[in-house]
């Protein structure tokens, strides 16, 4: 194992330039961002949070690898390449996410601040795409969870969550509708728990149970609930609310409601295909990766 010590060399690579040209993108649309001063809307806020999360993240990758901290630590618990592809893949769907809002709800003809936010947004989305797509293509580098098939289907289920948590409106004073939200809430830390424990596999490997099967017990509970959520949510948001005939921006309660509905739907049908990925596992069929 090679001892720790600080090479600024891989900052000239172009793995280390493509992420020092993200930190900058993505501070430079934070700080545009919270100069605009938008109104404090959900997905207002969720946006600020990525453009300030995504650099973080790609900073602390940047300094364990200039250092190699991660082949003296993390390598004994996670695999670093399936890690680092994953969270560039997570980057850009969140990135991705707020430039698809910030676009449908911020700009107009005379918006310029709301077409910079969107225009770097994008070019923030691009600049991780570049990043996955480089990584996917690269033989080398291994991908064993997060970064293939079974790790990235439970990260778009905690993505879609996420999006449906900070979408959800309309529910104040409706019993079945304050239902769908512990549906929502409930799957989310548990999808987390399961991906961090695939991650870290010295935990995984000395769990006295199989994850998998406690994956699917995870899976069949978060099936029922969103089987639920998806009858209930869309018959209490939309009975006796029709579709306005002016339905703009962040202020269109049923366009939100609308997305919910969508998203649920999504979600769904990503749990089912990961119960049914999981049971293929459990039952010794080949499990896709």
């Amino acid at each position: 194992m090679d001892k720790a010590k600080f090479t600024p060399s891989s900052l000239k690579s172009s793995r280390g330039a493509l992420h020092m040209v993200q930190i900058v993108l993505c501070v430079v649309t934070f700080v545009v961002g919270y100069i605009w001063g938008h109104p404090s809307h959900t997905y207002w806020i969720y946006s600020m949070v990525i453009w300030g999360l995504c650099p973080v993240i790609t900073l602390i990758i940047t300094i364990l690898e200039m250092f190699l901290i991660h082949k003296l630590i993390l390598v004994f618990c996670m695999d670093w390449d399936d890690f680092t592809t994953g969270m560039a893949m997570m980057s850009s769907l969140c990135t991705f996410s707020c430039t698809v809002m910030c676009g449908n709800f911020y700009i107009c003809r005379k918006c310029i601040w709301g077409w910079m936010v969107t225009i770097l947004s994008a070019v923030c989305c691009v600049l991780y795409c570049m990043e996955t797509f480089k990584d996917k293509c690269d033989a080398t580098r291994s991908a064993t969870y997060v970064a293939a098939l079974p790790g990235f289907i439970k990260i778009l289920q905690a993505f879609v969550a996420c999006i449906i948590l900070i979408s959800l409106i309309g529910y104040v004073g409706k019993p079945a509708l304050l239902w769908c939200i512990v549906a929502y809430a409930i799957p989310l830390p548990l999808t987390l728990l399961i991906i961090i424990t695939n991650i870290l596999t010295k935990i995984k490997n000395c769990l006295p149970f199989s994850i998998d099967r406690l994956s699917m017990l995870f899976l069949i509970i978060s099936v029922l609930l969103y089987i639920s959520a998806a009858i209930l949510w869309p018959i209490y948001s939309f009975r006796g609310n029709p579709r306005p005939k002016n339905c703009l921006g962040d202020s269109c309660v049923w366009g939100i409601q609308f997305v919910v509905t969508f998203m649920t739907y999504v979600n769904l049908g990503l749990y089912i295909i990961d119960l049914v990925f999981t049971c293929c596992g459990i039952c010794g069929f080949r499990r896709s990766s």
